[in-house]
């Protein structure tokens, strides 16, 4: 059974924690001794209804405001597939959130109110997910309850977003209209809405199809730890070398041929082991040990790849970054840590081309630096090369982030162009 990653996206109070708290409620996700104490929540204030927000709300700040602050992350399955949910936050000031849980997501939900339309953050956090490369987008128009389940309105909210994504590098976009509240298509089909012809939010989940997204040409392994027993009562398994790490890209077996960057040595996969024993063939998001047939000088950090197909390597690299801390700037000459894949290096910015409005999409070159969940263009002067793939090809090789060194937090989330 694969598992599916989805974001909840859009704007202030269009119902992304509703929707969310009504999906688990309606599969029976929940617990009885949760959903008491959800309803006794509700009463407490006043409530007419069972406020389902409360579900994914889970801060003391996020309940007494009613807002989403910070990334939830809820798990679910159905009999066809097993889910994970980032219900990101719709406030501005949090929209660096909102990156970090889209940035795995293989579908975005971007909810929509039907009776304010599409508002700025609404279009912010559509163009942000197609920045981020989120496979899938699902254009959820709530509050269908509001409008009197019509059909005219939601015609015009799907030619306004249509005309808005026509900018954008969108490759699957699904419109359906709900009621995260009464759970109008959201599990199962509404009978307020008979001209709505699709399917529901649920069903469109359990099968939208997601295993060609992986990127299964490219080799690219990270070696994230080097196995090697210390205490061995056994001579073979005190003869055991192994290098474990999460395969980021395409299809690795036994007796291939790979080249270790940065040595540029090549040798042969001689087994591929996991927890569960050794396996004929290892791939995307697989976590494994691979052994080889050499012995090669290789540690945490370096790549292993083909040899006819290996990454690009080089100390000066574009990316659009998006600064995540109103306490540090980003400026040129500014220096950090990059945490890429495996590896962590020292890094300048050399140069800051531009910052984007991401309401018009227009270019602001005049700019000396990124504020908090601004977005725009640098060129980094790496330590020590990298090796890596352009974000749009893969997101795992092709992402990183900016960690400033004396505090270590995380500064910026950067994508490799």
């Amino acid at each position: 059974m694969d598992i599916l990653r989805f974001a909840t996206a859009g704007s202030v109070d269009d119902g992304k924690s509703t929707l969310i708290g009504r999906l688990l409620f309606d599969s029976k996700a929940i617990f009885e001794d949760q959903l008491e104490a959800v309803e006794r929540t509700s009463r407490d204030r006043g409530t007419e209804y069972t406020d389902l927000s409360l579900l994914t709300d889970g801060l003391r700040a996020e309940r007494e405001q009613g807002i989403t602050i910070d990334v939830a992350y809820r798990y679910f399955a159905t009999p066809k597939r097993k889910f994970i949910i980032a219900d990101t936050p719709g406030h501005i000031q949090y929209t660096r959130n909102m990156v970090t849980g889209a940035s795995t997501a293989d579908l975005a939900i971007i909810l929509i109110d039907a009776r304010k339309g599409v508002l700025e953050q609404s279009r912010r956090h559509a163009f942000l997910t197609t920045l981020l490369r989120v496979p899938h987008l699902v254009l959820a128009v709530n509050k269908m309850d509001l409008v009197d389940y019509s059909q005219e309105r939601f015609e015009e909210i799907r030619e306004e977003f249509t005309a808005f994504a026509s900018k954008l590098n969108v490759t699957d976009l699904t419109f359906i209209p709900i009621s995260a509240l009464n759970g109008d298509n959201v599990v199962s089909r509404s009978e307020n809405m008979p001209w709505y012809l699709g399917t529901s939010l649920l069903h469109h989940l359990e099968n939208v199809h997601i295993a060609s997204d992986r990127n299964l040409v490219d080799v690219r392994f990270p070696v994230q730890y080097v196995i090697r027993p210390q205490r061995a009562t056994e001579q073979a398994f005190h003869d055991y070398r192994g290098y474990a790490g999460q395969v980021a890209g395409g299809v690795l077996k036994p007796g291939d041929e790979v080249v270790h960057l940065p040595s540029g040595l090549t040798t042969r996969i001689a087994s591929i082991d996991t927890f569960d024993g050794p396996v004929e063939e290892a791939f995307p998001p697989m976590s494994v040990t691979l052994r080889f047939e050499d012995d090669l000088d290789i540690s945490r950090g370096d790549m292993i790849a083909r040899p006819n197909n290996q990454p690009q390597a080089a100390q000066d690299v574009d990316a659009m970054i998006c600064c995540m801390t109103a306490d540090w700037p980003l400026t040129e000459q500014s220096r950090y840590l990059v945490k890429h894949t495996t590896q962590t290096a020292r890094a300048e910015i050399r140069n800051l081309y531009y910052r984007l409005d991401v309401n018009t999409l227009s270019r602001d070159e005049g700019v000396t630096e990124l504020a908090l969940n601004d977005i725009g263009r640098i060129r980094l002067r790496m330590a020590k090369p990298l090796y890596w793939d352009p974000y749009h090809r893969n997101r795992l090789t092709g992402g990183f982030v900016l960690i400033d060194e004396a505090t270590n937090a995380t500064v910026g989330a950067g994508m490799l162009l």
